[in-house]
């Protein structure tokens, strides 16, 4: 397994803690959509490194969204 895959999957997993109420195919699609844009294509073309992007993005939100509900 590559860094770069083994990264994606440790933020995957963080993404799945804060945001439980994903199912894990709506979480892929998600982070494909904020890697490429909202195409079709995004889920097959999205490369590794624009995933690991795209996640730490979504985790930021999901994070700042927690914080403020606890507030």
């Amino acid at each position: 397994m590559t860094k770069i895959r083994q990264e994606l999957l440790t933020l995957v997993s963080e993404l799945s803690e804060a945001a439980p109420d994903l199912r894990l195919g709506q979480l892929v699609a998600n982070l494909a959509t904020l890697a490429q844009g909202a195409r079709v294509e995004a889920i097959w073309d999205a490369e590794d490194e624009e995933l690991v992007s795209a996640a730490h993005r979504l985790l930021e939100h999901y994070r700042a969204r927690n914080a403020a509900a606890v507030s």
